[in-house]
């Protein structure tokens, strides 16, 4: 995640950085977290794999009918709850509700409810569709401080086509409207692809005017039925133009209070420095102290975690595959198999960058951008350590 509004206008982001660089999470300001020294994950749990949509670039095939792959089904109410206290236990600085959609599965609510009496900090990602003045209400009683909403278009006709259901668009907007008077911060969320390329400058339009303070741009991964679509993916000419435009928006909206970040694009982390570079920011040297303080704008399998309906672990949410697999929570704690330096896949993910090859191997920024996404890679050349084909200096 490339946080470009912060890096770009973070005024005296660097000093607290470096002082709480050794400090707990709960002790760590937000806006600094993710450059400080903490390995304990934001963790992303896939709580169901059902939802009452079924978008064509679903990275877990979600879908109204889905149902869980694992012979024992997704974890169990008292399972959830005992991942839940482990994630507690080891003071984890987030852990983001996601499916699927979340608010389908029944117990939601007293998991939610379980979360915060655990003392946790949690997000939740949603289609908002079931989204209503009284379950924002909830929403902020059950202590979840931000709800990111996918919109992939800003009009009904491009949302609704991608999202396979008619009206969901409106649902959507009206689901940020309702958090936002509930005082909940929210987010808006698109995955870009060759059908919406068009809709991300006038999506940036309506989160203006619907004053919302997130804007959050994602690549194309191919994971789940987002691999069948992978012919959809921009070029890494169009990227560089919507990355171009998220820069000179995030510096136009700088007192609107928006903030502007891509996903699944290291390499983005570079392309922010070259831009501030050629444009004289005066905000250059702290943004490259802050991307040399993460060491890697790749989180996977180290500042990231994923676990899905069913309790499998994974470096993240976009690499759901059995080669790729770091244990159950079901078989060991979470906490006992994350912490396991000899286990082979987070060891590989948590020295990746001496397995590099190609030009991404050789590459100068590796040690900002950590080499780009792995899973782009053993899609495009079946080898985990090639290079990123969305990365413009390679």
């Amino acid at each position: 995640m490339i946080r470009i509004t912060q890096l770009l206008n973070g005024t005296g982001t660097v000093g607290p950085a470096l002082k709480y660089r050794n400090a707990e999470p709960s002790e760590v300001p937000r806006p600094v977290l993710a450059f400080t020294e903490t390995r304990r994950p934001v963790v992303f749990w896939n709580m169901t794999r059902k939802c009452n949509l079924s978008c064509t670039h679903c990275y877990i095939d979600a879908g109204p009918d889905a149902a869980d792959t694992s012979p024992h089904g997704e974890l169990s109410h008292e399972e959830a709850k005992a991942f839940i206290a482990d994630l507690a236990a080891i003071k984890i600085p987030l852990l983001m509700f996601t499916g699927g959609e979340p608010l389908v599965r029944p117990d939601f609510w007293e998991l939610a409810e379980f979360a915060k009496a655990c003392g946790l900090t949690t997000a939740m990602s949603t289609n908002g569709t079931l989204i209503t003045p009284k379950i924002a209400r909830k929403i902020k009683d059950y202590g979840i401080e931000y709800v990111g909403v996918s919109l992939d278009g800003a009009n009904s006709e491009t949302h609704d086509a991608i999202r396979n259901q008619s009206g969901c668009f409106d649902k959507s907007v009206q689901a940020l409207k309702y958090c936002r008077d509930a005082g909940i911060k929210t987010g808006i969320r698109i995955t870009v692809t060759k059908d919406n390329i068009h809709e991300v400058a006038p999506l940036v339009d309506l989160a203006r005017t619907l004053k919302v303070p997130r804007f959050c741009v994602y690549w194309l991964v191919p994971s789940g039925r987002g691999g069948g679509i992978y012919d959809k993916q921009i070029t890494v000419d169009e990227s560089s133009r919507i990355f171009d435009m998220l820069f000179r928006r995030a510096g136009e909206l700088k007192d609107e209070g928006i903030e502007f970040l891509t996903v699944d694009a290291p390499q983005d982390g570079v392309r922010l420095l070259s831009k501030m570079k050629e444009s004289g920011s005066s905000e250059f040297e702290n943004a490259l102290t802050l991307l040399q303080c993460t060491g890697d704008s790749c989180s996977a399998g180290d500042r990231v975690a994923n676990v899905d309906p069913s309790g499998n672990i994974y470096p993240c949410q976009f690499m759901q595959r059995k080669e790729f697999r770091i244990g159950n929570v079901r078989e060991q704690n979470f906490s006992r198999i994350w912490s396991d330096t000899h286990n082979p896949v987070l060891a590989a993910f948590r020295q990746k960058k001496s397995l590099l090859t190609g030009k991404c191997g050789s590459c100068g920024y590796k040690d900002i951008c950590g080499g780009g996404c792995r899973i782009r890679a053993y899609t495009h050349y079946g080898d985990l350590w090639a290079d990123d084909p969305l990365c413009p200096y390679n």
